[in-house]
């Protein structure tokens, strides 16, 4: 293979994206601006990928699959206790969010139509998360856990990303605090929570 063919390989352009992305934001992505970083003209893009939303559709693909390995390796380490482990997943896409902000908001934001990560990384960056709700609430209620613990550790990273935390303390140990407020409602809740679906029978 020539330097110039693996110059423009899919990873390579995809690569190209993310640094972009994380440098300069959404705006920075174009399809120039990413043959230029990889060292090519803007028509060789379009052999790999139909257009910029392609192009970042495949970016956000790959840091969901990106986002499932630190999630699966993480929980590797913690033992087999599901508190345990939502804390070592809880810490491990902290890191991972706040590395790659901007990238890792593409998982859960809109920001134009066709990107998004494909339904198949989708699921797989979801099912570390759904597997220890699973292990605290249930399978009925895994869902509606994960939700809010994803809900609460975007938020909060997205926010601690743009310096919105000024009032001093350790940024990480609230994390990790609210993550185990979370983790012990999500323990009660199993018992104690109605039933959505028999409560709306009721009403």
């Amino acid at each position: 293979m020539s330097p110039a063919r693996a110059r423009t390989s899919q990873a390579a352009i995809i690569g190209a994206a993310r640094d972009l992305l994380e440098d300069g934001g959404l705006e920075a992505v174009s399809m120039a601006g990413v043959a230029e970083r990889v060292g090519i003209k803007a028509p060789s893009l379009y052999k790999h990928f139909d257009d910029r939303s392609g192009l970042l559709a495949a970016v956000a693909t790959e840091v969901a699959l990106q986002l499932e390995r630190a999630l699966t390796d993480a929980v590797a380490r913690s033992g087999a206790d599901p508190a345990t482990r939502l804390d070592a997943r809880a810490v491990a896409y902290r890191s991972f969010a706040l590395a790659t902000p901007r990238a890792s908001a593409l998982l859960f934001a809109s920001v134009a139509p066709g990107v998004a990560p494909a339904p198949e990384a989708q699921a797989r960056a979801a099912h570390p998360v759904l597997e220890v709700c699973k292990a605290i609430v249930g399978s009925a209620r895994a869902l509606s856990a994960a939700r809010v613990l994803t809900a609460f550790a975007y938020g909060f990273t997205s926010m601690e990303s743009a310096g919105a935390f000024r009032f001093g303390g350790d940024v990480e140990e609230a994390y990790r605090f609210g993550i185990a407020v979370l983790a012990a409602g999500l323990e009660r809740g199993a018992v104690d929570a109605p039933d959505a679906a028999a409560t709306h029978a009721r009403a």
